[in-house]
């Protein structure tokens, strides 16, 4: 069964994949997230970014 999680969710682990040291097994683990979805999420959240310059 799939989860639906939240924008803000999605945005606070994109975040953490961008702000933090941590490799993204660690990320995985800590937000029960799978680790090819944190990468989507933080590179959603970067072409985003780019789009606002």
């Amino acid at each position: 069964m799939k989860k639906k999680h939240s924008a803000e969710f999605m945005a606070k682990v994109a975040l953490a994949t961008l702000k933090t040291n941590k490799t993204m097994a660690e990320l995985s683990s800590e937000y029960e997230v799978h680790p090819t979805q944190l990468t989507r999420w933080r590179n959603r959240s970067i072409e985003g970014f780019v789009s606002l310059l």
